[in-house]
């Protein structure tokens, strides 16, 4: 296997590695550094989504399974699970390649709602057709 998509078998929204300012005081990566990670990426599926801004509003179920390393390459990956009139659910999984494992391990998951928004700041019907 060559790429990391050969390797890890799907695009994720996001791929990065967490930096030693992200530890917290067990020496794991900090939940609050993933939980923005997660966000970032089912935000930018929410936007193209919606082919416009939106807000996260709840965050519906969270799970930290194991923890995030430091040297961990970390990917999000996300899926569109319900579309409601105004809102729109996102499934956000966090997987990480660890040295020297060619296999991903699933850390942490999650559902997060975001809103549609006008250009007042409103919520905004989304269009299921875009």
């Amino acid at each position: 296997m060559n790429t990391l998509v050969e390797k890890c078998g799907r695009q994720p929204s996001i791929r990065t590695v967490p930096m030693p300012s992200d530890l917290n005081a067990n020496g794991h990566i900090f939940g609050g550094w993933i939980l923005s990670q997660m966000d970032l990426a089912a935000g930018g599926e929410a936007i193209s989504y919606c082919n416009g801004p939106v807000a996260t509003v709840a965050i519906t179920c969270m799970q930290f399974h194991q923890p995030v390393l430091p040297g961990d390459l970390l990917s999000v990956y996300t899926d569109v699970v319900k579309v409601g009139t105004t809102s729109i659910t996102i499934h956000i999984e966090v997987m990480v390649l660890r040295r020297g494992n060619d296999k991903e391990i699933k850390v942490t998951e999650g559902d997060f709602v975001f809103v549609s928004l006008d250009e007042a700041h409103r919520p905004k019907k989304i269009d299921k057709e875009a």
